[in-house]
């Protein structure tokens, strides 16, 4: 490839990976906050994986995983959803109640983006993997959402079928073509402003 076709690749890679944002949250929680936060869900061991789609273009714009196993998180690569009531560590949310997930997932999906949510049950012995995986990775370069989430599902039994790639839709496609993977889209009218729907978020019911 030229110098001249590689930057004109790399330049529409970033431009389509806009939506991974600079993680903006000021300070890493607490090893203890995180402790205190750890919520495991009754459910199956699983992993969620979520994409958010530009609605007007097509486009992929982020892409994070959600994992079920001792404890479930969310690891939010270069993600920009983050609120007090949810401690955050090396771009890992702790706490994820079912609360706490749909918020997620409706802080994602706007008038200018829908979310693609593919859940897929695991082992838990997977599920453990994941987890310690996604909680060791440590913090995410903007743009590298979809390449560290690829990068980490390789690892994992079952998923070696998993490409690296840094477009989200590609991930997702790949994603979906595993054996047992249930797929749902969310639809929201909302303002484009994703921090209205942050701010608006109650964290007096955060633990329910």
């Amino acid at each position: 490839m030229t110098r001249l076709a590689f930057g004109l690749a790399a330049g529409l890679a970033l431009s389509l990976l806009a939506g991974c944002a600079s993680d903006t949250s000021p300070n890493d929680a607490t090893p203890e906050e995180v402790s205190r936060a750890a919520y495991r869900h009754d459910g199956p061991p699983a992993l969620t994986l979520f994409t958010m789609i530009n609605n007007r273009s097509g486009a992929g714009a982020h892409t994070s995983l959600m994992v079920n196993g001792s404890q479930r998180v969310v690891f939010d690569p270069a993600g920009s959803v983050r609120h007090s009531a949810v401690p955050e560590r090396g771009d890992v949310l702790y706490g994820i109640t079912p609360r706490i997930e749909d918020f997620y997932a409706r802080a994602h999906a706007r008038e200018t983006f829908h979310v693609v949510i593919q859940r897929i049950e695991v082992s838990p012995e997977v599920a453990e993997k994941a987890l310690q995986l996604v909680t060791t990775n440590g913090p995410v370069a903007q743009s590298r959402c979809t390449a560290s989430t690829a990068a980490i599902l390789r690892q994992l039994p079952g998923f070696e079928s998993i490409s690296g790639t840094w477009f989200p839709k590609n991930l997702s496609d790949q994603f979906g073509q595993l054996p047992g993977v249930t797929e749902t889209k969310l639809f929201e009218t909302d303002s484009d402003d994703k921090r209205k729907a942050i701010e608006a978020f109650e964290p007096a019911a955060s633990r329910g």
